[in-house]
């Protein structure tokens, strides 16, 4: 053999050698499933500030509410009042001034009244009085001297049924004449006369106000509220938010100004999922009175993904190389993979090179430092059928160090995690969730229960508290 391929050799035998090495490649571990399972989520309690937007409400009143009155016959016929006066009138109402406060809104206006009218002597009483005289000449009050005035005003008191029934109760006021109008040679004051009958007309309008009013019913739009609370949000990359709400409270409302103030309670299961849940739609329950209060805790299984954990994990291991010292070998971490397996513990998977190369298989429990807000792995071993494997090729490596080392860097810090979490939700907090709703509020605090790895998800269990209110502007949503 030549001198040159002899100084081939070695290296050709190196390379035919490792070729021809066999991998350590073990079984994968196959756990048996235990009653390891989720408690049931807690019942969250959310109570949420409702504002409403009473102006639509004050539209209705609005439009019931005629802007012009006038006697049977104006302009052109009389009406008789006991024989000596007749008269004709015509009545304008300004915009309506609406107030609220606590469960009692005041409609109130002023209006403009002209009056036609003449007078006569008359003889007799009651039924039976009869003229002596001819009418006089017809005169006029408000027409030349300016229309007379007169404040006008309904009081309604507003309630709500546990079916969302409105229940309304109309009073008219006494109207309030801020100018009198006499009429003719006597200078007769014909105001309470014309008064009278102005009420006669405002009771019936009153009633179609009232009417109006307890035909409302708002489970219609409760029921789309409802549905909103029950579709699945987009939490941008941290997945989707549902809330699941099964029941609702309604504290006694009251109102202020234009704006009705109302605190809605609900018992709900929230879930935020990297995956899009079902939209469930059920049917909004009726309501129930508690007290005024706000403020939130809910219980809410965030899902996290074994890839990201996986992901995390290598970047912490890449190329570590970990010697044992006693027999002078190594292995380079290439790459970690993390599973569950619907058991208490995790499987990791471990891809190295080095003094040998291959993969093995190593469980372990995972827990919750509450103190550090870390989630980690302890009690890392040797999974049975990578034990089995490498005490038959390869004893070295059932060393451990490597087991320490891993459990050592088997740590995840989750602050990062929960910051974000805490950041997303009040981004959906605080939003327009349509253009007639109005979203506001922020969690304060959030706490990790507990831990629940799957096969496919860890699942951490959050309690989230804080506050959130909702405004409705309209009731067209």
């Amino acid at each position: 053999m030549k001198p040159r391929h002899l100084f081939f050799f070695p290296v050709f035998a190196v390379f035919f050698f490792i070729s021809c090495s066999k991998k350590i490649i073990p079984d994968k571990p196959v756990l048996s499933k235990t009653s390891f399972t989720t408690d049931s989520l807690p019942v969250s309690e959310i109570d949420i500030p409702l504002l409403i937007n009473l102006k639509p409400l004050y539209d209705i009143a609005n439009k019931n509410v005629q802007t012009i009155y006038s006697s049977p016959g104006w302009p052109h016929e009389f009406e008789v009042d006991d024989c000596d006066t007749r008269y004709m009138y015509r009545f304008k109402r300004g915009p309506l001034a609406i107030a609220a406060y606590r469960n009692n809104v005041n409609f109130n206006f002023t209006g403009n009244y002209i009056i036609a009218g003449s007078q006569r002597i008359c003889t007799g009483s009651g039924s039976n009085r009869v003229p002596l005289t001819p009418w006089t000449p017809t005169c006029t009050c408000g027409l030349n001297e300016g229309e007379r005035r007169v404040n006008i005003g309904f009081k309604a008191m507003i309630s709500l049924k546990n079916n969302y029934d409105v229940a309304a109760a109309l009073q008219r006021l006494e109207p309030q004449p801020l100018d009198k109008c006499t009429v003719c040679f006597w200078r007769q004051d014909i105001t309470p006369t014309v008064m009278e009958q102005l009420k006669l007309q405002l009771d019936d309008a009153g009633e179609t106000i009232r009417d109006s009013l307890n035909r409302l019913n708002f489970r219609p739009r409760f029921q789309q509220l409802w549905d909103i609370l029950n579709t699945s949000i987009r939490m941008y990359d941290l997945g989707y938010l549902q809330i699941n709400p099964e029941k609702l409270r309604l504290s006694t409302f009251y109102a202020q100004n234009d704006t009705l103030h109302v605190s809605i309670g609900l018992s709900a299961r929230p879930l935020i999922s990297l995956s899009r849940p079902i939209d469930h739609r059920t049917v909004v329950p009726d309501i129930s009175d508690f007290s005024q209060r706000k403020g939130f805790s809910i219980f809410v299984d965030a899902v996290m993904n074994y890839d990201s954990l996986s992901n995390l994990l290598t970047r912490q291991l890449y190329h570590k190389r970990i010697d044992v010292d006693r027999i002078g070998k190594y292995i380079i971490i290439k790459r970690c993979e993390i599973y569950g397996a619907d058991n208490e513990k995790l499987i990791l998977k471990v891809e190295f090179s080095g003094s040998d190369k291959g993969t093995m298989y190593l469980t372990g429990k995972p827990y919750f430092d509450k103190q550090k807000n870390e989630i980690k792995i302890k009690d890392i071993d040797y999974d049975i059928r990578t034990r089995d494997m490498l005490i038959k090729t390869a004893k070295w490596l059932f060393n451990r160090r490597i087991t320490n080392t891993l459990d050592q860097y088997s740590t995840f810090n989750i602050t990062t995690y929960a910051d974000t979490l805490v950041s997303k939700v009040n981004l959906q907090l605080n939003r327009q969730w349509h253009k007639s709703v109005l979203f506001s509020g922020a969690v304060n605090n959030l706490e990790v229960i507990d831990i629940y790895p799957f096969t496919n998800n860890l699942i951490l269990r959050c309690n989230l508290r804080g506050e959130l209110s909702i405004r409705i502007n309209s009731f067209d949503f």
